[in-house]
């Protein structure tokens, strides 16, 4: 089946500060992240892989070079056009989760479709639906602070996959868990990208999620160093 690309990266740098204080987070990268796949950018600390995720989202533009979104180039769009992108085909999960405390399972995971402007009776058939296949609905009553961080961290991924969006960025998802539990957070991600045709981008210094990703990017000192082509059918 033909791919296409989500998110085409050309030659982007992106600067931050000025005069003697510059610091060059990304320099000259190039690549695609594709449809149907789950794409790791791997690396440690200070590799550049947050900046790259935050140009991959829209929520930065390059300094220089180009980066298009669903085939729109972000530098030419304004801050609300990409704000739509963001809240209607975009879903995100975070290293630490982003979770409201004082908000049940179930309501943090309706917050993103009533941001959008779903009803309120469709958000919690929405928000009990997601639950339910991803097998958590008996934490629907729930408050995150009695949650495991497994628990946490399935309840991040409904919160992001609720709308159903053509992309998922995460960042670092597998740091705060348990081999086991990582992988079954990882294995979840790759199963939405191919069930749902959506491309997935995964950033992290974790070995382990090579296992599963479709392709491959290390990054060092903000450039890419080496690439591993999809290998799916």
């Amino acid at each position: 089946m033909t791919t296409s690309p989500v998110i085409t990266v050309i030659n982007a740098t992106k600067v931050f500060g000025a005069n003697a204080h510059v610091t060059t987070a990304i320099h000259n990268v190039s690549f695609e992240a594709l449809a149907g796949e789950l794409t790791l950018f791997l690396g440690p600390s200070g590799s550049g892989k947050t900046t790259l995720l935050t140009l991959a989202a829209g929520l930065t533009k390059p300094t220089s070079g180009t980066v298009l979104l669903f085939r729109k180039e972000i530098g030419a769009c304004s801050p609300n056009e990409l704000r739509e992108l963001r809240s209607r085909h975009i879903g995100f999960i975070f290293q630490n989760f982003r979770l409201i405390d004082a908000l049940t399972v179930e309501e943090n995971v309706q917050l993103v479709l009533r941001f959008i402007g779903t009803s309120k009776g469709e958000s919690r058939l929405s928000a009990q639906r997601v639950l339910t296949n991803l097998g958590i609905d008996h934490l629907a009553r729930r408050f995150p602070p009695t949650l495991s961080q497994g628990e946490k961290q399935r309840v991040a991924i409904a919160r992001a996959i609720a709308n159903r969006p053509e992309l998922i960025i995460a960042d670092e998802p597998t740091a705060s868990l348990e081999t086991l539990q990582g992988f079954g957070i990882i294995k979840l991600l790759h199963e939405y990208a191919k069930n749902k045709r959506a491309c997935v981008i995964v950033a992290s210094h974790d070995l382990r999620i090579m296992e599963l990703a479709d392709r491959v990017f290390r990054l060092e000192d903000g450039k890419i160093v080496c690439k591993t082509p999809s290998h799916t059918p």
